[in-house]
């Protein structure tokens, strides 16, 4: 008996032109094997497409040989192109698992084309992506704090303006397909790539999944059932926000006389958005901030939550990517700082970054990441600060340096550790509840009834305090 590979059939049609992505491995190879042979029946046009990466050298080129020459056993159009990948990740400030990403859907969108150099455009792209694959993704995106969106994993399908890319493979494990080719005696390629622990994929498939599985064996099944819970859930959510956003986020500010000027970021009604769940007030302060260009983390958006319902009308905050938020009496307005703007013609202005506490503030334009945590509070538990602001020193700031009596300016202790050039007008302090409690490259005396311990968690970072 014929061995048989199972496919979600659904995602396909009569008369499609589709294209296999073919890297040689065991995955694409099962994949363009299976469909190969069910082509008739399910009314396929079947091509392959083999994308060189430029890397690992004669390995590659020999992945690639071994691709077309598959190709030509079957009887299936070859498509191919070469790319230089490490190039590429260098001149993007991408990583090489990034870029290769990146430069590989951007083919299959050129393939799906309808313009030159395709004489005859695809309709879609399958990619072997697996249950194992799903697996993998859903603890990548979790292990970096992703949201909901982020633990949907890897699509059945993606929908392009050119064509679609379609997952038939996403039920089976890479075992079945490992022994469907065995079966048939098909054999594949196999990357060294994959072995590396370099890459942070390679690393959760051979270490940390393994370790996590002797606690849950069908911990890979229990990932993807997640991936397929979390899609439903944001496919749930998006309907909802379509129908709810239009209602509190709002174009520009109110002007006197009624209407809004349109061309000043967007504002959310805060009477409104503190009658809702906190779960929408969520999505709402996220879609706001997706609209102007930004992408929040818990942490922003808990700051901007706080904000919207417990801050004072003229309260600012200031978060990553050069997002601006400002508190009215009935709104919470939202802008962004176009990239690579200045404040003013001479003086770089760095990004503040807020956080609500305990937080990891990561600030790359300070070039350190810090951990606030509230160690000790007598008294009121209610009265813990709530908010740290890490920017750069302002004119006016104060301090008060350990041994040292009263407080000092800030500029004046920059003068006494000779602090010069471009790097002094973004020197970074910590400002808690409105009080300076650390500052790079010095110790400050501790703040009366609050401890503040303060962490480096780089080594860019040169000292750390508590204050």
């Amino acid at each position: 008996m014929r061995p048989t590979l199972p496919l979600d059939a659904t995602l396909l049609h009569p008369g499609i032109r589709l294209a296999v992505g073919l890297s040689g491995g065991a995955d694409s190879v099962a994949l363009l094997c299976a469909l190969a042979e069910r082509s008739g029946e399910l009314g396929l046009v079947l091509h392959a497409a083999h994308l060189h990466h430029g890397l690992r050298g004669d390995e590659a080129d020999a992945d690639l040989a071994f691709a077309k020459t598959l190709a030509e056993q079957l009887n299936i159009p070859f498509h191919r192109t070469h790319v230089d990948t490490a190039a590429e990740a260098q001149a993007n400030s991408e990583s090489i698992e990034e870029a290769a990403r990146r430069l590989r859907y951007s083919w299959f969108q050129q393939l799906m084309s309808k313009g030159p150099p395709h004489a005859v455009a695809l309709h879609a792209v399958a990619t072997a992506h697996t249950l194992d694959d799903q697996a993998e993704t859903v603890l990548a995106k979790f292990l970096r704090g992703a949201w909901t969106g982020g633990l949907s994993g890897i699509h059945p399908v993606i929908e392009f303006p050119e064509g679609r890319i379609v997952r038939p493979l996403l039920a089976v494990t890479r075992g079945e397909i490992e022994a469907y080719l065995r079966a048939l005696g098909q054999p594949w390629r196999e990357d060294s790539s994959n072995r590396h622990l370099t890459f942070t994929r390679n690393r959760i498939r051979h270490e940390l999944l393994p370790i996590l599985e002797t606690w849950n064996p069908r911990l890979h099944e229990h990932l993807a059932h997640m991936a397929e819970l979390a899609q439903d859930e944001e496919a749930w959510w998006q309907t909802e926000l379509a129908r709810i956003a239009p209602q509190l986020i709002l174009p520009g500010r109110p002007v006197r006389g009624g209407g809004r000027a349109t061309a000043d970021g967007l504002a959310i009604d805060v009477t409104r958005l503190a009658a809702l769940h906190p779960a929408l007030q969520r999505r709402l302060l996220r879609q706001a901030a997706e609209r102007i260009g930004t992408a929040l983390d818990f942490a922003a958006t808990e700051s901007l939550r706080g904000l919207a319902l417990t801050g004072r009308a003229g309260q600012k905050l200031e978060l990553a990517q050069g997002l601006r938020a400002e508190r009215s009496h009935r709104e919470l307005h939202l802008s962004a700082q176009p990239a690579g703007s200045t404040e003013s013609k001479s003086t770089k202005v760095a990004p503040e970054y807020s956080a609500a506490i305990p937080c990891d503030v990561e600030a790359p334009a300070f070039g350190i990441r810090l951990r606030i945590e509230v160690t000790a509070v007598p008294g009121d538990p209610s009265q813990s600060p709530q908010l740290a602001c890490l920017r750069s020193w302002k004119p006016g700031d104060r301090v008060r340096v350990k041994h040292s009596g009263g407080p000092r300016k800030v500029k004046e202790v920059l003068e006494r550790m000779k602090v010069t050039g471009s790097g002094r007008a973004i020197w970074p302090v910590l400002e808690i509840d409105g009080r300076i409690l650390w500052m790079k490259g010095i110790e400050l005396e501790p703040e009366p009834g609050i401890e503040v311990v303060v962490t480096p968690l780089s080594s860019t970072t040169d000292n750390s305090a508590s204050g």
